[in-house]
């Protein structure tokens, strides 16, 4: 079992119990959506799991608060970044810029890549080490300035 969703498990009793409406909500929405994911692929929930959902629920709600902002909805996008706040203290701590370009170039190096045509061998081989410590679309563009 997942120490994650166990914490999510927790934080949603002590939520219940301090009468805390918004956390509750967005806990009980990561919990139902890892809990979905479990039922449609048919896998274990693992800290993997869990911290592949949250890192998504992030993404979404960092779009929407974007979106709210740009159509001067304030109130709405408040409650976005409040959902944000409450998800990331479920991550794992995310990795400053220089490690991450540390570990690019270590993979880089390791599967020997010289063009970007090897790009997808140095994705792959940082994904497991890097996925939801860190933006993989900030992977990508690193991997990108360092194979140009």
């Amino acid at each position: 079992m997942s120490q994650i969703f166990d914490q999510l498990t927790l934080d949603m009793k002590e939520s219940m119990k301090n009468k805390d409406k918004n956390r509750l909500t967005t806990i009980r929405m990561a919990m139902s959506a890892i809990k979905q994911k479990q039922i449609d692929e048919k896998v274990e929930i693992t800290d993997e799991v869990a911290i592949a959902v949250i890192t998504k629920m992030i993404k979404q709600r960092q779009d929407s608060f974007t979106q709210y902002m740009q159509a001067d909805r304030a109130e709405l996008a408040e409650g976005e970044k409040k959902e944000i706040e409450i998800l990331t203290k479920y991550m794992p701590k995310q990795l400053s810029d220089e490690e991450v370009v540390t570990i690019v170039q270590k993979a880089i190096e390791s599967v020997g890549a010289t063009s970007m045509k090897e790009m997808g061998k140095i994705m792959a081989s940082v994904k497991k080490e890097l996925a939801g410590r860190t933006d993989m679309s900030k992977v990508s563009a690193i991997v990108k300035s360092n194979l140009a």
